[in-house]
C-alpha cells in the first residue's frame, strides 16, 4: 500500500521532468496493485487525481504509453471508473493512439476503449465524438486476412471494442452498418473460424447488429448463412451452439436469409439436434430442443423456404415434422403443430395435407390437451386446423372428420388466444356449409358462449371473432331455428353493434345477417332490434358520406325488410329516411343508386 501511495504521489509530481525509468517503476507498481485488488486500487487512483495525469502520458512518442493504456484498461473494468475516465479527458488521446503502428500500444488502447464503452453511454458517446469507431473498423479491414497470433489477438480486441461500443444502441449500430462493417465481419468469421476467441467476438458483434432491419439487408448479400451453418456443425459445447442460435434467430426473420439458411443445410442440423435431445431430461438438452424446434418453425415462415421444405408433401423435412405431433414432448408437439400451420399457407399444401390424414393427427393432439392441457399446444393445433379449413374443398372433408366436435371441446377455455383460434376455425369450417352452420347455430351452449364473448372488451380479437361467427351462423344457414336460438341467447344487440364496426368487412357481415333475420323471422327479433336502436344506426350509416357503397346498399335493403314490422316502420317514418335515400339516387355507384330508387318507392308506398 505504501508503495502504491508513493507511486501515485511520484506520478503526480514528476510527469513533466521524470526520467522514463522512474515513470516505468511507478506504472509497474500500479499494475501490480491492480492485479492484486483491482477495485480498491482503482478507487485510490481516482482519488489521487492521477487520471488527469494519464491524458498527458498517452503520446505515441513515449515508451510508457502501452503501460498507461493497460492501466486505464484495468481501471475501466470497474463500472464506477468509466465516467471518471471520460471526465479526465482520456478518450481523445486514446483514440489518437489508434493511429500508431506499435502492436502492443494498439492492443492496450483497444482494451481501454472497449472497457470504457462497456455499459456506459458517456463512454460510447465520447468514443463516437472522437471518431474512434471509424479507425477501428479500418484496422479490422486491413488485419482481416492475417492469421498470425498477434494479428488475431488484435482483431479479437477490436471486435470486442466495437461490440461494447454498439451494444443496445441503435444509433451506433446503424453507424457501424453504414460503415460497411458487416461484410468485413462475415469475411473474418470465414478466415478465422479456427480461433475460438475471435469467432466468439464476431458472433456477439453479429448478435448486436442483427436486430436492426437495415443490417439484415446487408447480411443477405454476404455468405453469412453458409459461414454460420459451417461453424454450427463443428460445435460440441452447448454454450457455443447457443451463441450461434442467438445470431441465427434474428437473421432468420429475413426471408432471403431464411432461404440461404435452408440451402446451407441448417435444417438438417436442427433435425439432428431434435433427435439427440428429444428424450433427454438434462436442462441444456431441453433448452437446445426448444431453440432448434423454434428456429425450424421460424424458417417455415418464409414462403420460398417453406415450399422448398414441403417438396409437394414428399419432403423428408415435412415428414419428420409430422412425426413430432404424436411425440410425448410438449415442445415438439407445439413446434409440429406450428410447422403444419406454416406449411398450410397455400391452398395446394392444405389440400394435400388434408387428403393425407393430417387432420386426424391434429385432432388426436387436441384430444390429449382437453383436460388442463397445454395452452400453447392447443393454440397451435387450432391455428393449423384453421389454416387447413380455408380451401373450399377441405371444409366438408374436415367437417365429416369431426373437426367441429373436436374444436367445441375447448368452449370452456378461459384463455383468449385459444378462444380466438377456436372461433376462427369454426368460422372457416362453416363458410358456405349450410348444414354445418345450422347444426352449430342451434347449439345453445355455443351460441350462449359467443354472446358472452361478444362482450369481452379486454380482448378485441375474441370479441371481433365472436361477432363474426354469430353473423356467419345466420348467413350460411339461412335458418329460422338458428335465428331463434340467437334471439333467445341475446345475440341480436351484438349484431346491431357490429354494424357500427370500424371494419367495413364486419359492418357488411352484420348488415347481411340482420337483413336475413328481418326477411326470415322479423316477428321473433322485432323487440330486440327495436331495443338495440337499429333504425337510428341505419339512418346514421346512410347519412354518413364516409360509409362504403356496400354499407349504404345493404342498409337500404335492411330498411326495406324492417318496414314489415309495425313498430319498426313507425320508427323509419319518424326519422325522415326519404330525404336521405332520395339523395343517394344520384350516387356514383350504380348499384347504390338503383337500390336508392327501389327503397324510395317502398318508403313512399308504405307512408
Amino acid at each position: 500500500a505504501d508503495n502504491l501511495s508513493d507511486a501515485l504521489k511520484k506520478l503526480k509530481i514528476t510527469t513533466t521532468d521524470s526520467t522514463a525509468d522512474s515513470l516505468e517503476g511507478c506504472l509497474d507498481c500500479l499494475l501490480q496493485a491492480l492485479a492484486q485488488n483491482n477495485a480498491e486500487t482503482s478507487e485510490k487512483i481516482q482519488k489521487s487525481g492521477v487520471l488527469q495525469v494519464f491524458a498527458s502520458l498517452l503520446t505515441p512518442q513515449s515508451s510508457c504509453t502501452a503501460k498507461v493504456a493497460n492501466i486505464i484498461a484495468e481501471v475501466a473494468r470497474n463500472e464506477f471508473m468509466r465516467n471518471p475516465c471520460v471526465d479526465a479527458g482520456l478518450i481523445p488521446p486514446l483514440v489518437q493512439l489508434l493511429n500508431c503502428k506499435d502492436q502492443e500500444v494498439l492492443l492496450q488502447t483497444g482494451r481501454a476503449l472497449g472497457n470504457i464503452c462497456y455499459d456506459s453511454h458517456e463512454g460510447r458517446n465520447a468514443v463516437d465524438r472522437a471518431g474512434g469507431a471509424h479507425i477501428v473498423v479500418d484496422h479490422i479491414r486491413s488485419l482481416c486476412s492475417k492469421t498470425d497470433p498477434a494479428s488475431e489477438k488484435l482483431l479479437t480486441v477490436f471486435c470486442g471494442m466495437l461490440m461494447n461500443y454498439s451494444n443496445e444502441n441503435d444509433t451506433l449500430q446503424s453507424q457501424l452498418i453504414n460503415m460497411g462493417v458487416i461484410p468485413t465481419l462475415v469475411k473474418l468469421l470465414g478466415i478465422h473460424c479456427q480461433n475460438a476467441a475471435l469467432t466468439e467476438m464476431c458472433l456477439v458483434a453479429f448478435g448486436n447488429l442483427a436486430e436492426l432491419e437495415s443490417s439484415k439487408e446487408q447480411f443477405a448479400y454476404t455468405n453469412v448463412a453458409e459461414e454460420l451453418v459451417k461453424l454450427f456443425k463443428k460445435q460440441i459445447e452447448h454454450d457455443k451452439k447457443e451463441m450461434i442460435f442467438e445470431v441465427l434467430a434474428p437473421l432468420a426473420e429475413n426471408d432471403v436469409i431464411k432461404l440461404q439458411l435452408v440451402e446451407a443445410g441448417l435444417v438438417e442440423c436442427l433435425l439432428e439436434i431434435v433427435q439427440k435431445t428429444v428424450d433427454s431430461d438434462k436442462e441444456d438438452d431441453i433448452a437446445e430442443l426448444k431453440t432448434a424446434s423454434d428456429l425450424m418453425v421460424l424458417l417455415l415462415l418464409g414462403d420460398e423456404s417453406m415450399q422448398k421444405l414441403f417438396e409437394g408433401g414428399k419432403g423428408s423435412v415435412f415428414q419428420r415434422v409430422l412425426s413430432w405431433i404424436p411425440s410425448n414432448s410438449h415442445q415438439l408437439q407445439l413446434a409440429g403443430a406450428l410447422a403444419i400451420a406454416n406449411f398450410a399457407r397455400n391452398d395446394g399444401n392444405c389440400i394435400h395435407m388434408v387428403d393425407n390424414g393430417i387432420v386426424q393427427k391434429l385432432m388426436d393432439l387436441l384430444d390429449r390437451h382437453v383436460e388442463d392441457g397445454n395452452v400453447t399446444v392447443q393454440h397451435a393445433a387450432l391455428s393449423a386446423l384453421r389454416n387447413l379449413a380455408i380451401p373450399v374443398v377441405n371444409k366438408a372433408k374436415m367437417l365429416s372428420a369431426g373437426v367441429a366436435e373436436a374444436v367445441l371441446k375447448f368452449l370452456r377455455s378461459e384463455m383468449p388466444p385459444v378462444q380466438f383460434k377456436l372461433l376462427g376455425t369454426l368460422r372457416m369450417l362453416i363458410d358456405a356449409q349450410a348444414e354445418a352452420a345450422e347444426q352449430l347455430g342451434k347449439n345453445v351452449k355455443l351460441v350462449e358462449r359467443l354472446v358472452e364473448w361478444c362482450e369481452a372488451k379486454d380482448h378485441a380479437g375474441v370479441m371481433g371473432e365472436s361477432n363474426r361467427l354469430l353473423s356467419a351462423l345466420i348467413r350460411h344457414s339461412k335458418s329460422k331455428d338458428v335465428i331463434r336460438t340467437i334471439v333467445q341467447s341475446g345475440g341480436i344487440k351484438h349484431l346491431v353493434t357490429m354494424a357500427t364496426s370500424e371494419h367495413v368487412i364486419m359492418q357488411n357481415e352484420a348488415l347481411v345477417a340482420l337483413a336475413l333475420i328481418a326477411a326470415l323471422d322479423l316477428v321473433t327479433a322485432e323487440k330486440d332490434l327495436e331495443n338495440a336502436q337499429l333504425v337510428q344506426i341505419l339512418h346514421r350509416l346512410l347519412s354518413d358520406d364516409r360509409s362504403a357503397p356496400e354499407i349504404k346498399y345493404n342498409s337500404m335493403v335492411l330498411i326495406c325488410a324492417l318496414i314489415g314490422s309495425e313498430p319498426l316502420q313507425k320508427e323509419v317514418h319518424s326519422m325522415a329516411f326519404l330525404e336521405v335515400v332520395s339523395k343517394l339516387r344520384s350516387h356514383e355507384n350504380k348499384t347504390v343508386a338503383q337500390q336508392a330508387s327501389l327503397t324510395e318507392q317502398r318508403l313512399a308506398v308504405e307512408s
